[in-house]
């Protein structure tokens, strides 16, 4: 791996996570005008849309390897486009952006503890040490610097719903990596498309059961931009970023950037929202930004 290809690994998880940051503040900013899975839907629906017609020859000349793939395929699609994003906007409806951001912090413990059970790819001491300062910084950010705030947080239905959605990350970012000499072969978008062909279907059971449930897509200007944001940046730009970075780091270190999901959605918030950015905001965003480094240093990998 070299110096380059490492530097646009960690470029491409940094800006994945840029994106979902905003995609965090567009799912909370329209709670009762975009029901959960309408948002998932429609941004796969139009996300698929607007690559298919890049990705139809490639996907075609691939044809030998994607039969290769297999029943991997719709595995992975499941858990990347289907499941995550729909248990996420799910969780949201009923649960704080506090303790979505807190359940959010097993992403990468669960990921290292996968990684080691099914690739042998334990992380170094270090390693260990960047994810506990980034913790660090978590927390302060969360408690905005009051401990007590810890003792005052509920957990309730969405919060396990979360939990889900976590757990589903991880194993997706897992088998990204552990499926890699299947997946290497088909060019990066023409892959995000065949996931989406496959993930789409899988969505529509539950938004057609949303739909009978009486919820209601409201349709407007901003709506409509909302749902264009998450398909071209949270979608596109974020899952291009994103699998390139397991591929290249591997699926531990690249885990370790969802602890700036906090620090971007606070960022964002202080210049779209007008949001003033405190001294707990630095703190914790220097203790992640310390852990980050730490954890993603060369070294010898323990197997």
């Amino acid at each position: 791996m070299t110096d380059r290809s490492r530097q646009l690994a960690i470029a491409g998880v940094l800006l994945a996570v840029l994106c979902w940051a905003g995609n965090a503040l567009v799912a909370r900013a329209f709670v009762g005008e975009i029901p959960p899975f309408a948002l998932a839907f429609w941004r796969w629906s139009l996300a698929l849309l607007l690559v298919l017609p890049f990705v139809a020859r490639p996907l075609w000349r691939h044809r030998a390897d994607l039969l290769r793939a297999g029943w991997r395929l719709p595995l992975i699609a499941g858990l990347g486009i289907a499941g995550y994003n729909s248990l996420l906007y799910s969780a949201a409806q009923t649960t704080a952006a506090i303790n979505i951001t807190l359940v959010n912090t097993c992403i990468p413990l669960m990921t290292f503890i996968g990684a080691g059970l099914l690739l042998g790819e334990w992380p170094a001491r270090r390693t260990w040490w960047g994810m506990a300062l980034a913790v660090l910084g978590l927390l302060v950010l969360i408690t905005q610097g009051q401990w007590s705030t810890l003792a005052n947080l509920s957990f309730n239905r969405g919060d396990l719903i979360m939990l889900l959605a976590v757990t589903d990350w991880a194993l997706y970012t897992v088998l990204l990596r552990r499926w890699a000499s299947y997946l290497m072969p088909i060019p990066p978008l023409a892959m995000l498309g065949i996931f989406m062909l496959l993930g789409v279907p899988l969505i529509l059971p539950l938004y057609l059961f949303e739909l009978a449930a009486g919820a209601q897509l409201v349709v407007t200007p901003a709506t409509l931009g909302a749902i264009a944001y998450t398909a071209v940046f949270a979608s596109l730009v974020a899952y291009l970023g994103w699998n390139h970075g397991v591929k290249i780091l591997g699926a531990a270190k690249a885990s370790m950037a969802n602890y700036l999901m906090p620090v971007f959605t606070a960022i964002l918030g202080w210049l779209l929202l007008d949001e003033g950015l405190q001294l707990f905001h630095w703190l914790g965003g220097a203790l992640i930004f310390a852990g980050l480094l730490l954890a993603t240093q060369r070294g010898p990998t323990r197997t």
